[in-house]
């Protein structure tokens, strides 16, 4: 059996205000051309269709043409399973799930009782061909139920605690319902490994359940760990079958330097063996930097060879340079845009100048957020039902009509 892990979508993020329908486009072009070309049976999406809890509508149409093309009858794929990663709404991916799961796609948003959140996966002969331990993000509150006076290293441990159990029963109802049977179990999950690599597009923000858990939580009855949540393709614990496949589009011009992959499994009997497969680039993101000159220089190059590309440039150069942007702009064209412009330019000795300072610009709109609530609430508990009623309130006005588009409350 062929099975695709893919995860970390996004749909709908905006690069420094730049919308990327375009390339979200052509990566479920290109998606579902490889479960053709590759007949893949069955599509796992683990966590983080969304950039936002309530996505805008073309985020949302090019989501739902997505899986009725890859289910239509002339695909090889029977089965997409989706869980909910911390970026979505659960509620709002569970709301059509009585429909989907008459089209073979099955959804797990909201956290259940571990043993109803395992899926048997039919053949076409209808016997049972895959088992998917459908797990999706874990909040606190899914795995314990926190007490006044607990501290972070506490609660870290059981939340570790909680997250191995939900994993064991999950194991153990996996194991009664392959009986047996040769066939593989395939866990999936939406968290943060330990020891694995961060990236830009990943900020190490304490909120709810971001903190780290060890890969040792797996119980070794699964054939394989499809995750989500980090955007760089990784294995985890150092196990080849616990893996990472990463966002398909790179969040932020640090990520585009990494290659891209999906993970492509194939089965035999309870065996599996997995590959990584590249993503193609479907617009190029440039970091320039250095002096006037050499951003000059580089932006030229760029320009003439008439790519859609966009690029940030960062200045290090000794000298002021009063009419930076209009100098940047002036070598801008042929299809090359620059999205931001920063000036590291070194200050006079004895005046202390730190590049890697975080600036405002630097920070997402939600990081800036968490930040407020920190200074509002200094000693509230992250995952605080107030803080976390504030925190939907945000979402839904971060996810208001923009430029014309059409938000989720519009009537």
């Amino acid at each position: 059996m062929n099975i695709l892990h893919t995860s970390d979508w996004h749909l709908g993020h905006q690069l420094y205000g730049k919308r990327r329908s375009e390339e979200f486009q052509a990566f479920l072009a290109w998606l579902g051309q490889l479960v053709h070309e590759r007949r893949v049976e069955a599509l796992l999406i683990a966590g983080d269709v969304f950039d936002s809890a309530l996505p805008g509508t073309r985020a949302q149409e090019m989501y739902y043409r997505f899986l009725g093309e890859v289910l239509a009858p002339s695909s090889p794929c029977r089965h997409v399973v989706v869980v909910a990663g911390n970026h979505d709404s659960p509620a709002f991916l569970d709301a059509p799930n009585t429909l989907l799961s008459v089209m073979g796609i099955h959804v797990t948003g909201r956290a259940k009782e571990a043993e109803d959140e395992v899926l048997v996966l039919n053949g076409p002969d209808g016997e049972p061909e895959l088992i998917v331990c459908a797990v999706p993000f874990l909040l606190e509150r899914d795995l314990y139920r926190a007490r006044e006076g607990e501290g972070r290293d506490e609660r870290d441990r059981l939340m570790a605690e909680g997250m191995r159990e939900h994993y064991r029963k999950a194991a153990l109802q996996a194991e009664r319902l392959r009986a047996g049977r040769d066939i593989p179990v395939v866990a999936m999950g939406h968290l943060f490994a330990a020891g694995c690599a961060l990236s830009e597009g990943v900020r190490d923000l304490r909120v709810g359940s971001l903190g780290q858990v060890d890969a040792g939580i797996f119980p070794e009855s699964f054939d394989y760990v499809a995750l989500g949540h980090l955007h760089l393709p990784q294995k985890a614990g150092g196990r080849e079958n616990i893996r990472y496949s990463g966002s398909p589009l790179p969040m932020s011009f640090g990520e585009a330097r990494r290659p891209k992959e999906v993970r492509l499994l194939e089965s035999r009997g309870a065996q599996v063996m997995s590959e990584g497969v590249p993503v193609p680039v479907f617009r190029r993101l440039e970091s320039v930097e250095g002096d006037l000159d050499a951003i000059e220089q580089r932006l030229a190059e760029l320009s003439a060879r008439k790519e859609s590309i966009w690029a940030e440039v960062t200045y290090t150069g000794t000298e002021r340079v009063a009419d930076l942007r209009d100098r940047v702009e002036a070598h801008t064209g042929g299809g090359l845009e620059v999205l931001r412009i920063r000036n590291f330019r070194l200050l006079p000795e004895g005046m202390e100048a730190d590049p890697q300072q975080e600036t405002l610009e630097d920070m997402g709109v939600e990081d800036v957020f968490e930040r407020r609530l920190k200074e509002a609430f200094p000693d509230a508990d992250p995952a605080d039902p107030k803080l976390e009623e504030l925190r939907a309130l945000y979402k839904e006005v971060l996810a208001m009509p923009e430029n014309g588009e059409e938000g989720p409350c519009a009537s």
